[in-house]
This record gives C-alpha cells, sequence and structure tokens, in this order.
C-alpha cells in the first residue's frame, strides 16, 4: 500500500454514546446483563476467545481515534500550535471516541528530545512548558485517565523519517525497538489508562508472515516482542498488526492477516493478544475490489478473508486501528458505509464486534483527512456521522494519574489566588488564575471559588477541575500542580461565555 504519502504529507507541519446491547456472545463471554453494567471499562483489560474484557470480566468495545505527530518532526501530537490538548481531549470524548490510538517514534524515547510547536498563549498547553516529548506524553496519559479515555501505545516509525517495511533499520536496530517498547511498558505500568501497545505500524514487503526467516518474519518477531513487553507489564494487550502479502496474495500495508490460520502469534501470558488489520478507501490508493463490478457487495467477503475470519472464528478480538478517507468519491462513501456495516452496530451487538480507531483525528493527514477540519477545532459531522452506529460508551475516569507525579511535601498551609482576563471579546474570555502559597507550609492541595455576578459559565479549563452550581464556580487542582512550596505558585486557565463579566473576588484553601 502506497502509505509514504499520506506520512510524509502528515509530518509537514452533540456526544453519541450508544448502549450496549446484549446481542451473540461467545461462549466465554459474560452473560448479556454485564454488558450494562455503569463501570464497564475499570482496569486493564484482557481477552476471551474474540472480545475484549475489563478487570471485572465485562465485554468492552473500543471505538476510537488515532491522533498522530508524536512519531513525526515534531515530536508531539499535532495541533497544539492551535489548541489546548486537554480541549482536545475532551471534543475527542465528547464525540463519543472511547480509545485513543497515539503514534510515536522511537525519537522520543531519546534523552532530551523536545516538542516542537507547541501555543502556550493565553494559557493553552501551560503545563506542558519545558517538558521533554516523553514528559509530554505523561502528560496526555494522566489527563486521558482523568476522562475515562483509554490509550493504545503505537510504535509507528523507527524515526521520524518515515515508515519502515520491517520492524527495525540500520539506525534503529531490534534490540532498540524491543529495549523502547520495554521502556514504555514499565513507564506506565500500574497506570490501565495505557491498555496496550501495537508494536509496529504497518509491516510490509519484504516482511513474511511464518516464513521462518528470522530477519522478516513478523509474527516471530511480534512474539519476540510481545513476550519482552509482558515481562515488563504483564497487564497490558499486544496488539500485532498484518503484513502486506501472504502466499502471493497483496493487501494493505499492515492488513493481511491471512497468515494467523496456520501461524498465530503464541505469547507466554494468556488472554493478551489482539490482532490489528488497517484498511483504506481509494483516495489512498486503489486496490482490484474497487472496480469489481459486485461491488460494494463484494466487500464483507474480501475482509473475511484478510482479518475477518479471525473474529468469525472466535480465535481472538480484531482491532481495526486505521481506516480512513477523504469521503469525496461514491466509491469511498459506500466502502465506509459497508465496513460500518461489517464492523457490527453496537445497539444490536454490543460489545460482541470488531474494535476500531478511526483515521485520523488531525485533518493534516494528506490523503485522509480527519474528523477536524483545517480549523482544528471544527468537526467534520458528515464523516463523524458515518462512525455513530459502532459507537461505543466511554469509560469511567479517575484511573489515570501522573506516572511521574512531584512527591507529596505534607503539610497544608494556606493559599491566596489572583484572577486576571487575558481576553474578551464580547461572546466569551479567557482568564487565568494564580495561586501561591502564602503559608509557612508546602501546599498539597487547594481550591479556588468565585461567584460571577452575571450568566457567565465555564466552557472549558485546563490545568485544574471544576464543578459550577448557578453562579459560583469550585476549581480543584489537577494530578500534577497541587503541590506548592512555601512563595511559590501554580496556575490554570479556562475560556467563558458570555464576556463583559469583570473579574470576581476569589477565595482560595488549602487541601
Amino acid at each position: 500500500m502506497f502509505r509514504s504519502l499520506r506520512r510524509a504529507l502528515c509530518a509537514v507541519a452533540a456526544a453519541l454514546l450508544l448502549p450496549l446491547g446484549a446481542g451473540a456472545q461467545p461462549a466465554e463471554a459474560s452473560a448479556p446483563g454485564a454488558v450494562q453494567a455503569a463501570e464497564a471499562g475499570a482496569g486493564y483489560w484482557h481477552t476471551s476467545g474474540r472480545q475484549i474484557l475489563d478487570a471485572s470480566g465485562q465485554p468492552v468495545r473500543i471505538a476510537g481515534i488515532n491522533w498522530f505527530g508524536f512519531e513525526t518532526g515534531n515530536h508531539v501530537p499535532h495541533g497544539l500550535w492551535s489548541r489546548d490538548y486537554k480541549s482536545m481531549l475532551d471534543q475527542m470524548t465528547s464525540l463519543g471516541y472511547n480509545t485513543l490510538r497515539l503514534p510515536f517514534s522511537d525519537d522520543i524515547l531519546k534523552s532530551g528530545t523536545l516538542p516542537d510547536s507547541i501555543n502556550f498563549d493565553g494559557g493553552k498547553n501551560a503545563d506542558l512548558q519545558g517538558l521533554t516529548s516523553l514528559q509530554v506524553m505523561d502528560r496526555i496519559v494522566a489527563y486521558a485517565g482523568q476522562i475515562g479515555l483509554k490509550i493504545v501505545l503505537d510504535r509507528h516509525r523507527p524515526d521520524a523519517a518515515g515508515q519502515s517495511a520491517l520492524w527495525y533499520t540500520t539506525a534503529v536496530p531490534e534490540s532498540t525497538w524491543i529495549a523502547n517498547l520495554k521502556a514504555l511498558a514499565t513507564r506506565y505500568a500500574g497506570n490501565p489508562t495505557v491498555v496496550g501497545i501495537d508494536l509496529h505500524n504497518e509491516p510490509h514487503d519484504p516482511a513474511c508472515w511464518g516464513c521462518g526467516d528470522t530477519t522478516r518474519d513478523w509474527r516471530l518477531a511480534a512474539q519476540r516482542a510481545g513476550n519482552a513487553v509482558l515481562s515488563a507489564n504483564p497487564d497490558l494487550l499486544v496488539m500485532v498488526e498484518g503484513v502486506q502479502s501472504h502466499d502471493g496474495v497483496n493487501g494493505w500495508w499492515g492488513g493481511n492477516l491471512m497468515g494467523v490460520a496456520q501461524y498465530p502469534v503464541q505469547l507466554n501470558v494468556p488472554n493478551r493478544l489482539v490482532y490489528s488489520a488497517h484498511d483504506y478507501a481509494t483516495s489512498v490508493a486503489q486496490q482490484p475490489w474497487f472496480s469489481d463490478p459486485s461491488f460494494p457487495a463484494n466487500m464483507p467477503g474480501v475482509w473475511d478473508k484478510y482479518w475477518g475470519y479471525i473474529f468469525k472464528q472466535n480465535i481472538a478480538p480484531v482491532w481495526l486501528g486505521e481506516f480512513g478517507t477523504t469521503l469525496q468519491s461514491t466509491v469511498d462513501q459506500k466502502w465506509l458505509t459497508a465496513l460500518v456495516t461489517y464492523l457490527r452496530s453496537t445497539s444490536t451487538y454490543g460489545a460482541d464486534s470488531f474494535h476500531w480507531t478511526f483515521w485520523s483525528w488531525n485533518p493534516n493527514s494528506g490523503d485522509t483527512g480527519g474528523i477536524l477540519k483545517d480549523d482544528w477545532s471544527t468537526v467534520d459531522t458528515v464523516k463523524d456521522g458515518y462512525l455513530a452506529a459502532i459507537k461505543a460508551p466511554g469509560f469511567p475516569g479517575g484511573g489515570g494519574g501522573d506516572p511521574d507525579p512531584d512527591p507529596d511535601p505534607g503539610g497544608n498551609g494556606a493559599c491566596g489566588a489572583a484572577y486576571t482576563v487575558s481576553s474578551d471579546w464580547g461572546g466569551g474570555f479567557n482568564a487565568e488564575v494564580k495561586v501561591t502559597n502564602t503559608g509557612a507550609a508546602p501546599l498539597t492541595s487547594w481550591k479556588v471559588t468565585w461567584t460571577w455576578s452575571g450568566s457567565q459559565r465555564v466552557t472549558s479549563m485546563w490545568n485544574a477541575s471544576y464543578t459550577q452550581t448557578g453562579a459560583t464556580v469550585t476549581a480543584s487542582n489537577a494530578a500534577h500542580n497541587g503541590a506548592v512550596p512555601v512563595g511559590g505558585s501554580a496556575s490554570f486557565g479556562f475560556g467563558g461565555a458570555p464576556g463583559g463579566g469583570g473579574v470576581p473576588s476569589v477565595s482560595c484553601a488549602a487541601g
């Protein structure tokens, strides 16, 4: 598949939550009633037959989105030149996406790799200032955990230069690949926000499946890497993509899982394996099935052959890790309609369905576009609407703290707060609140309260969480900025509407 064009272009740089139905389930799945449980998705996940189950054995469905950029020369998710990262993640969950596939390259594991093109104006991304790329990933993981968004880390490229056919290159040998996967598995061990690792993106020719040549056999390499990941964190799901060609049959890069029938991946920890395929439309490249006279009726048979049989034979869960299109052509529209039907609607089948993460959130994917339009804010409601039937409930928040939080200095102390309006355009405004430790002991947490005199409401907030009752707002520290030394300060920002409300008096209380 001709993915280099899309990757090169990429490098240049309300909500619908459907109830899980009690559809047909394989024998080893939980009773249908369990699918309805409000807390489904908590903790680490494991597999049972073709389903993914949460820590309590309830089936869950990955219904998510790809947000790329860590794998590019920016070494950070794209769009942070325009928006705050928390507002991005909040918008994903508001649209009904419950899982984020986060591509990265091994470059971010190098000491001192710094992100490029982050906008800090007006309080945006304030808590990312001065951080390395890997520390930015920590912040994304931490906030995703707070809002109930699960994450699958995707080793997309060996370096920012481009996609590789094999899992290693001269510059990034297999030993480095495995060491970095283990490092990430260790880094997020104990944090079930990160539920899995996609070992390598889109292996393709000369990669093979089951040929026995250890320099080319992706299945054997996936076993080596998967077992290394599980040795560091046995709770993770291991996502293994397909190849391009098997027994002379060609498909999309990473999308050919025909070899699983004869040569399944075998991991040392049971019930951790998820097979992953990629599938695209004509806006990415032509394939012979698009010009078949029976199109699109022929497509279920195509998908069955390449990867769908794994699900239908109850071998393992199947996750469509990437699929996307510009939707400009009638062929592509028919393709996406047929694919959504094939993936099984949530209202009919519940979590007994294929898993998926759409490509992409970003509008700057050269041959697919994204869920966001070019302003990095407006939603392409037509494209998003195609996915409505296969979206699924989100997962409870609160499970994702900072993996490397500041130590608790102990004590409470006292604090003061200063409220500043940074911009006001009538229809809305942005403001910042600076919290200062005015006591003789370090703060371990803080809470700020104010009451507006008008009808203002918070529309978004970063670096703090909040509640609003009437005109009264109470903002509490985030996980990463509750500890404030004597004389030190922390800040948070927010957007509100309407503007013209002036500056209220604020009070601060130590936790």
